[in-house]
């Protein structure tokens, strides 16, 4: 599924769609237009009519352009900073510019970041001349030298600098989601805000795009290239470069990655950076997105005042010479660890452009995760392990790329066969006629969706910004789709879908073309976390309105009522639009019944005995319905969610396949070679097996869930029909239902006709427990081809109990979480031993279980021993920075103050909180405790909860490389198998029946 789809329906929870008779059929386009406004205080801007969004575009006299988006389920503002500029615009012999500048304005400014600018800025010149020496010296000795000065003139630098000050500042704010990102043409600024801290955030942001100051430079530049080494242990980013290198040949897109050559890293320019700062970081180059909770009029002026005095610059963005056309196959291939899989893309004319529209509705027919012609034809029928397509479209050019991974036994070639297969029948026109009309008010109802959320309306606004493109245009767009004919499809897809594409293939093998790089030696640099700037000290004493914090009476918020049959159904209100969600759940899993996750999967590739697979997936397509049957540990849901006015028609057809599917002996059989097949490639991904294979094993050793499971030659001796019978048979057990829409007495009516209980219901089966091991003094480690290497220190704490939570919350903040943590500083800013470093007391999800602290390093293979020892240095004592423990819990009583539990989430909240022996909003005590903490209990908690812990060692890295010395002092090392920790048969293993 592409990138697009995937965010929304994870972000938005989508089901919803395509009723054709849902959607008005009239020519809204017509009705959208621009219109100009001027407010009370003289500010002009624009709006556009019949917006959902309700967008104000202001642009100031400096050509800065603000959107203002208002949102007021929850008193917090989604602020995004643009920058209409990212790696293309970097110089050819200096990439990934653009992103390590992105980094570099975390750093301060003249106020902010510094003890005295003056003295520091001396410092700084000193080493930009030095890198300036650096670069032009070609002998590698003399290099070594040059860097060792700027080793040592960066130390005394260091001593004058405070390091993080930007992020302790909006993290004092209590700001979420602090980040920023770069690509082609942007670099992005993000936080998340309470809405009363407005005001503050402007005062810091104003202060923070004045200027760019370069410090803590080299040791910065360390992090940035762990981030490369990240990168090369991600194949899918190389099979994805590749893909780029093949459409575009002569283009930046494809010449340069935005984090960069490995040379132009190791070679950095300051005086470059500054350039490119001066040159693109303007305001008529710039946008200023705030969506939420804001009042329009007031708003503006306060960014008017905060960067109104921006000076405007002459920009002008670069021209690249026109790509000439693909006129045969491109073929490449990417080596590396993981498993095989082919990319097919076809590139497009750029945002905005006609295409995106043509290419946007042939990629939701081919796949639209329910009823495209890659979803039924390829998914359904099981005809490849996974298939489906994505678009992507950047402002001088677009793609459209399929994407597959082959069943066991198949090849690549076969798989690319299958996917252009799909494009045929689309230049055959062999694809239903209402499925245009389904597709388009698919994505109409997602975006209805969509907009009822802050950040993802924030996220539009930036892409009409970054694309120079105009807000009505993309309003209207899915309107000017509906209007496309089947016929123009057709002609379309023969005109632009030939042998233009380009295909890599991912290969399981050695990459020979990784880039290993010595341990620089960095001495760490100072912290001075006891400092102040004055911009800091002034900054503390502005006041803010205080917000205060809200909390859910669940036993009033959350309603029942009853079906005939006496089911009890929990509901809540859907107050913004006709969609529900409706849920019948049953208390038990497959800790209760291992069959019962097989049976849940097994029945997605079922008919019955009036539809086949096929028919049923187009059926609840047209309805603008999504039907799921899932199964979790300890629960089991049947669901249905879209369109309320198709809810009884939706629950019909489900309750048709619930109680009517027919087994087929087939599909199985293709089911049980896809879970083999699924647990193959599962174990190629590091990830998989770091955070799931051996953390499992960390804390249960050979007895846990993630090992109790069914060998493939067991799975292929179960009748379907007994998993069949499994899912019918929940019908005979307890059960409840929660309901989130409209008109709760339509859901029981449906329910009343619909699911029809039979007796009294049965009680579950008793549960399998899974005993926890007490940790301490084992290395558990898992040979990988990677340049990295990454670890988790994993310790069992004691018993959940709620009393903990303040204080855990608490300490999360202020060392182990984010990037004014403690651990961060340490681990990255100062030592820059990592990319990534973080550490978490992570409290049991259920009443009983234990609490789990740990820490996780992922560093470069030759800094590992050095990590290590930082790592549990930091684990055994506890900095003590009294500002910093201020800030942290200031940053923590905004978070709660500034928290809204609101529509479905107010239901799950709760069910997580019961899980755990609450019965109310544990916030409120939560908030109390922490207002009366002081960083004497912090240690305390320290103290009687992290320190002398004694840690499982889990590590994922390349034996050839890793420091096994290192991680013998550290336990008794043992080296897993892999198949061993899933407890899965070997690949070579005869397993057919």
């Amino acid at each position: 599924m592409k990138l697009f789809k995937t965010v929304l329906l994870l972000l938005l929870a989508i089901g919803v769609s395509n009723c054709k008779q849902s959607t008005s059929e009239t020519d809204v386009s017509q009705e959208i237009k621009t219109e100009q406004h001027t407010d009370a205080a003289g500010f002009s801007y624009e709006t556009v009519t019949n917006d959902p969004t309700g967008l104000r575009l202001y642009t100031l006299k400096n050509g800065l352009k603000v959107y203002l988006g208002k949102n007021e389920e929850e008193p917090k503002i989604q602020t995004l900073i643009a920058v209409k500029a990212g790696s293309t615009y970097d110089p050819a012999d200096n990439t990934g510019l653009a992103h390590y500048l992105e980094h570099m304005v975390f750093k301060g400014t003249d106020e902010i970041g510094t003890q005295d600018f003056e003295k520091e800025q001396v410092f700084l010149k000193e080493i930009s001349d030095l890198y300036e020496q650096h670069k032009a010296e070609t002998d590698p000795e003399k290099k070594k030298e040059i860097y060792k000065k700027i080793d040592e003139v960066s130390q005394e630098a260091s001593k004058i600098s405070i390091a993080n000050e930007y992020d302790k500042l909006v993290n004092s704010l209590g700001a979420e989601g602090t980040n920023a990102f770069t690509s082609s043409e942007q670099t992005v600024y993000v936080n998340k805000i309470p809405s009363n801290e407005l005001d503050k955030w402007l005062n810091v942001e104003s202060e923070r795009f004045s200027q760019v100051v370069l410090r803590l430079f080299h040791t910065e530049l360390e992090a940035v290239y762990e981030e490369f080494n990240r990168g090369q242990d991600s194949d899918g980013r190389k099979q994805y470069f590749a893909v780029l290198e093949g459409l575009y040949p002569n283009h930046p897109y494809g010449t340069q990655t935005t984090i960069g050559k490995s040379e132009h890293l190791k070679n950095p320019s300051m005086e470059a950076i500054h350039a490119y700062f001066d040159k693109y970081y303007v305001p008529n180059n710039m946008a200023v997105i705030l969506v939420g909770d804001i009042d329009f009029d007031s708003t503006v002026k306060k960014v008017n005042d905060a960067f109104g005095g921006y000076k405007s610059k002459d920009v002008t963005h670069p021209d690249f010479p026109k790509e000439p056309a693909l006129t045969s196959p491109v073929k490449k291939e990417v080596y590396g660890p993981t498993a095989e899989s082919i990319y097919v893309a076809f590139r497009t004319d750029g945002f905005g452009s006609e295409e995106e529209k043509m290419v946007t509705l042939i990629d939701y027919i081919l796949a639209n995760s329910q009823a495209g012609l890659i979803d039924l034809n390829l998914n359904q029928k099981q005809l490849v392990q996974n298939a489906s397509s994505f678009t992507n479209f950047d402002n001088d050019y677009g793609f459209h790329l399929l994407y597959g991974s082959p069943k066991e036994g198949q090849t690549l070639d076969e798989v690319k066969g299958l996917l252009l297969n799909e494009i045929e029948k689309i230049k055959k026109g062999e694809f239903d006629d209402w499925l245009i009309d389904a597709v388009v008010n698919d994505m109409k109802l997602t975006r209805v969706r969509q907009f009822e959320n802050a950040s993802a309306t924030a996220y539009e606004y930036l892409d009409t910004f970054i694309h120079f493109s105009d807000w009505k245009d993309r309003l209207v767009m899915l309107d000017q789709m509906n209007k496309i004919t089947k016929q123009e499809i057709i002609d379309f897809a023969n005109k632009h879908y030939g042998n233009n594409y380009v295909e890599v293939h991912k290969i399981k093998g050695e990459d020979k073309n990784i880039v290993k790089v010595q341990n620089p030696g960095i001495t760490p640099v100072e912290l001075n976390r006891d400092k102040e700037s004055k911009f800091v000290q002034d900054f503390r004493k502005v006041e803010t309105p205080p917000l205060q914090p809200k909390f859910i009476d669940y036993k009033t918020a959350i309603k029942s009522k009853e079906t005939k049959n006496g089911i009890s159904v929990s509901y809540i209100e859907n107050k913004n639009n006709d969609l529900f969600d409706l849920n019948i759940i049953f208390d038990l899993g497959f800790d209760h019944d291992k069959k019962l996750s097989i049976a849940s999967g097994y029945f997605d590739y079922l008919g019955t005995d009036k539809y086949s697979p096929e028919e049923l997936k187009k059926e609840f397509y047209k309805l603008g319905i999504n039907y799921s049957i899932n199964s979790s540990a300890d629960r089991t849901h049947v669901g249905i969610s879209g369109l309320k006015e198709n809810l009884d028609k939706g629950l019909a057809l489900l309750e048709d396949l619930w109680k009517n599917a027919v087994p087929d002996q087939e599909a199985y059989s293709k089911y049980v070679d896809q879970i083999a097949k699924g647990r193959q490639d599962g174990k190629t991904q590091k990830r998989n097996i770091l955070w799931n294979g051996l953390m499992n094993y960390g804390k249960y050793g050979e007895k846990s869930r993630l090992r109790n499971i069914y060998t493939i030659k067991e799975l292929k001796e179960i009748n379907p029909q007994e998993l069949v019978d499994k899912i019918k048979g929940l019908y005979n057990l307890k059960q409840r239902v929660f309901y989130y829409g409209k008109d709760i007495d339509l859901a029981i009516a449906s329910l009343d006709k619909n699911h029809v209980v039979n007796g009294e219901l049965k009680d579950y089966p008793e549960k399998t427990t899974y005993v926890e091991k007490e940790t301490g003094g084992n290395v558990y480690f898992v040979d990988y081809d990677m340049v990295q290497s990454e670890m988790i220190f994993l310790a069992k704490g004691a018993e959940f109990d709620p009393q903990k939570m303040a204080a855990s919350s608490l300490f999360n903040t202020y060392f182990g979480s984010g990037l004014s943590s403690i651990v961060f500083q340490e681990i990255r800013e100062s030592k820059s031993l990592a990319y990534s470093a973080f550490s978490q007391y992570s409290n049991a999800s259920k009443k009983g279980d234990s609490n789990y602290l740990y820490a996780y390093i992922g560093t470069q293979a030759n800094k590992m021993p050095e990590a290590v020892d930082a790592m549990m240095d930091l684990m055994t004592n506890m900095p003590e920075a009294e500002e910093q423990f201020n800030q942290a819990k200031e940053a923590t009583l905004k978070k709660i103050a500034a928290k809204r539990i609101t529509k479905s989430n107010i239901f799950w909240s709760y069910e997580s909180l019961k899980k755990r022996g609450i019965d109310n909003d544990n916030r409120k005590e939560m908030y109390e405790t922490i207002k009366n903490m002081t960083l004497a209990d912090l240690k305390s908690f320290f103290n009687e909860n992290i320190k002398g812990e004694t840690y499982n060692i889990l590590v994922i890295g390349n034996k050839k490389e890793a420091d096994m010395e290192a991680l013998s002092k550290l336990g008794v090392v043992k080296e897993m198998d892999i198949d061993y920790l899933f407890n899965y048969e070997k690949k070579n293993e005869d397993i057919k029946l």
